[in-house]
């Protein structure tokens, strides 16, 4: 296995309706328990299977299984990123992640945020949406904003929540509904429901976390990291 690209997938035991992203030659592919069924119907071999075991019947025979109690603090899927980025990968296409157990898609959440503070680019994608996180960090020498943009193809709607108590610096552009430097809290829904209009676009953010979520078919934005916070004018 190659660490060049830095790319790796993760396949979850939730909904799963295929991937509209596939693996490239040297990606990691990690199966997270029940996950391994849905690679094992596309064909697909993950080259590391890990988890508790509980959603499968049978703990298939593997080269590189990674078996881990029950009794755990984090979710079979939290471990295989964390596993990965142990690794050197950067960025992440979570599958299997959305849907079935509520508690289980809030925590997948939880883990798009704690990637996004830690310097990852993560996808969370299934049932018909797309969600990421971006950070940022105002300070005199390790500050830096992070930005989606999309190009003029993109449509319908896009949303967008803090993740913490409150998200400052954040800029809506080239959406229905812009915003200009504006905070959004946790108990607030500020940001849901904007529309794309046709033309490029941007969310960005200069100071905490946001969770973005528009139609998987939009596919993937362009990813920025920025050293020189709020300067978007």
């Amino acid at each position: 296995m190659s660490t060049l690209t830095k790319t790796c997938f993760i396949a979850g035991a939730g909904s799963f309706d295929g991937m509209s992203i596939r693996p490239q030659e040297d990606d990691l592919i990690i199966a997270a328990d029940g996950g391994y069924e849905y690679l094992k119907n596309m064909n697909i071999e993950p080259h590391v299977l890990l988890g508790d075991f509980d959603s499968l019947e049978i703990v298939p025979e593997h080269r590189h299984l990674i078996r881990h109690s029950p009794i755990k603090d984090d979710t079979d899927m939290a471990l295989a990123a964390a596993y990965a980025m142990e690794l050197g990968y950067r960025r992440f296409f979570l599958y299997g992640g959305l849907g079935g157990r509520l508690d289980h898609t809030i925590a997948n959440l939880q883990l798009l945020t704690g990637m996004s503070k830690n310097g990852m680019e993560a996808y969370l994608i299934g049932e018909g949406i797309i969600l990421t996180a971006i950070s940022g960090k105002k300070e005199e020498l390790t500050g830096y904003s992070e930005e989606i943009s999309f190009d003029a193809n993109a449509s319908g709607m896009i949303s967008v929540f803090s993740m913490g108590d409150s998200a400052s610096g954040i800029w809506e552009k080239g959406l229905k509904y812009e915003l200009s430097d504006a905070v959004m809290t946790n108990d607030k829904t500020l940001g849901v429901s904007n529309e794309f209009l046709g033309c490029e676009s941007s969310v960005s953010v200069g100071e905490g976390t946001i969770l973005i979520m528009w139609d998987e078919k939009n596919g993937l934005p362009v990813w920025r990291r920025k050293k020189e916070v709020n300067k978007y004018e």
